[in-house]
């Protein structure tokens, strides 16, 4: 393609050449050509036409609220605070209730890989019994045993992240369109990869794990019809060490570029840190998720090879939540957090994007209006 636009230019000294791949759910028929920066060798798409983004519904506008009441209790999951990614967004949002809402009591505790199911609700059932309120379950696998404690204890609300299948009133989901913001993970690196080849690795095959996968993969094949995709789970759905296991994260990663990849997106918690030193390993890129991973202490030795990250703001979701609690108003939340809401997004922190953030706000654009649907189920 490159040889055929530098003899149309020597023929005419004008033309300037255009992909012509289109998403299949609706992408952009704007003629303008692809930009060179990154790895534009395999971009085949048509650039997006640019727009502004989506304004922020965040629930802390409008006034002074006052947290100070309440007595929260968190419950983590496998990784805790510290994990540089999915229970660390969490803990932020607690962490901006004390500065911004007065909150006082933050109670933490953390699951563990291996625990029983009696454990998660014994680490629920306590901190109802002690008062705190609202308590706030941080993963779907605490879907049982919040549904389990809600029902003894109705006069306590209670929130679960990624899961909402739980129907009692005293229950507030907090859920997310991982797969749009995958899709902007996918965009990046396909633009970024010089080789056209990148790589995905989950933490745990599991549903939700698979929204992270399914938009990634939707992202890099809109904007390449050329692209090359490793994609890769740790651990089997069930066996949650996929989350904690930096040295499998290492491995898998590390064999998804001896195959050739040279960006590499994970969604596997804490295990990312060993992702990120495959990568800083073999001198390629990597994505990280859920948190600005950039700006992560735990993996600082690692970035300068992290380009960008999906930003899955839960972090946002758990301060939204206390702020509308607070203001005894929960109708205020929205029932998912997506792009619309800034609830997922891309980090720009290091620059590493910022020649192509025209690109990635211009698919946000088309997402947030519906010209681009993304699917939430892997299509391979």
């Amino acid at each position: 393609m490159r040889g055929t636009a530098l003899a149309a230019v020597a023929m005419a000294g004008v033309l300037t050449l255009a992909g012509c791949a289109k998403d299949s759910s609706g992408g952009s028929s704007n003629n303008s050509a692809a930009p060179s920066s990154g790895g534009s060798d395999c971009v085949t798409a048509q650039k997006p036409p640019a727009a502004p983004a989506a304004a922020s519904s965040s629930t802390a506008a409008g006034g002074k609220v006052d947290g100070s009441k309440l007595k929260i209790g968190l419950a983590f999951d496998v990784g805790g605070r510290g994990d540089a990614s999915f229970n660390d967004a969490a803990a932020a949002g607690t962490d901006k209730a004390k500065s911004d809402l007065g909150v006082t009591t933050v109670n933490e505790s953390t699951a563990s890989a291996s625990e029983a199911e009696s454990a998660k609700q014994q680490r629920l059932d306590q901190m109802a019994a002690s008062g705190l309120n609202p308590i706030i379950a941080v993963g779907f696998a605490y879907a049982d045993s919040v549904k389990a404690v809600a029902a003894k204890y109705p006069n306590t609300k209670f929130a679960i992240v990624d899961d909402d299948s739980i129907t009692l009133p005293n229950v507030t989901p907090l859920v997310f369109a991982e797969e749009q913001g995958s899709f902007l993970a996918g965009v990046a690196a396909a633009y970024k990869s010089k080789s056209c080849h990148i790589g995905f690795v989950g933490g745990v095959n599991t549903p939700l794990i698979q929204k992270f996968e399914a938009g990634f993969l939707q992202g890099a094949k809109t904007v390449s019809s050329k692209i090359k995709i490793e994609d890769e789970y740790l651990t089997p759905a069930g066996d949650f060490s996929g989350f904690q296991d930096p040295p499998k994260g290492n491995a898998k990663a590390a064999a998804e570029i001896a195959k050739g990849a040279d960006v590499i997106y994970h969604a596997a918690g804490a295990s990312g840190k060993g992702v990120f030193d495959a990568a800083k390993a073999k001198n390629v890129l990597a994505i990280g998720v859920d948190s600005d991973q950039y700006n992560q202490k735990t993996v600082e030795a690692d970035k300068d090879v992290i380009i960008t990250s999906m930003l899955k703001r839960v972090d946002v979701a758990v301060f939204d939540y206390v702020t509308a609690l607070a203001k005894g108003d929960l109708t205020t939340l929205p029932k998912r957090f997506d792009l619309k809401v800034d609830g997922v997004g891309y980090a720009t922190s290091g620059g590493k994007v910022d020649d192509i953030k025209d690109v990635l706000d211009g698919y946000k654009a088309q997402i947030i209006s519906g010209a681009i649907t993304v699917s939430d189920k892997p299509q391979k």
